[in-house]
């Protein structure tokens, strides 16, 4: 599997370039989905495109779990699938032209094989999972710390801090600080490089599905609130966390 992982990560700086040349051009045509801060452009739906057209190739009989183009559901999950975030922080890529990656995640009888986090902009890459191992930037990676929440920054989805669910304020008050990017790939990388300690979001499964599989190769943890596995079935109330800060914020 390792030469199909590097047939991967290839078309990941193909379809990094794809992004680079539509922004450079001005060339992005922004429209809404569930709300007015739900956006989707041109260039998520070329991403999805150009990687399906390409992994279909490369990985007989894939099938795909994906945020657009109508591949939001998949009750058939025996085989191989790919799990695909074209863009994860497209209100970022539109208003700030930084700070979104591309997410892959790549799973067999529904178990994680590989998960990819490419960060574009800065060209830096996250991938691995519990077999191969896990890399940055092609150097291998291992968790850097188990810290608790009392010794690290914890991040949030921006409603889940607003509103103060699942005591988000209490949270941030016992964790050094927080931070929130809008992208959860970056928010998940950032755990595994050892800058945050937690994660606390609602997400979807193209959203989460490559950071679990690395994170969790890393000792790390991804559940629900309720400390459940995550379904790959819809949005849920999830936590991402080193051991230690993952069973703080359980019992708070």
């Amino acid at each position: 599997m390792e030469k199909i992982y590097r047939e991967i990560i290839h078309l990941l700086h193909q379809a990094g370039e794809l992004v680079k040349e539509e922004l450079a051009q001005q060339d992005v045509v922004v429209s809404t989905k569930s709300s007015r801060s739900d956006l989707v452009t041109n260039i998520d739906k070329l991403v999805q495109n150009y990687l399906m057209s390409s992994l279909n190739v490369l990985i007989p009989n894939l099938k795909f779990l994906a945020e657009e183009n109508g591949l939001t559901e998949l009750s058939d999950f025996s085989g191989k699938v790919m799990v695909i975030d074209p863009i994860d922080g497209t209100n970022n890529m539109v208003l700030q032209q930084k700070d979104f990656c591309i997410l892959l995640g790549l799973y067999e009888e529904k178990i994680g094989r590989c998960g990819f986090i490419y960060e574009v902009m800065g060209n830096h890459l996250l991938w691995g999972g519990p077999e191969i191992g896990v890399f940055y930037d092609d150097q291998p990676w291992q968790m850097q710390k188990d810290l608790s929440l009392e010794d690290g920054l914890i991040s949030f989805n921006s409603k889940i801090f607003r509103e103060n669910i699942l005591k988000s304020h209490e949270l941030s008050q016992r964790a050094l600080g927080i931070r929130m990017t809008g992208c959860a790939g970056l928010e998940m990388m950032d755990i595994a490089l050892g800058n945050r300690v937690a994660y606390i979001s609602n997400l979807q499964p193209w959203d989460y599905a490559a950071g679990q599989i690395i994170l969790e190769a890393l000792g790390m943890k991804v559940r629900t609130i309720s400390g459940k596995s995550l379904s790959l079935n819809g949005r849920e109330l999830m936590i991402a966390a080193t051991p230690k800060a993952y069973q703080e914020i359980l019992e708070s």
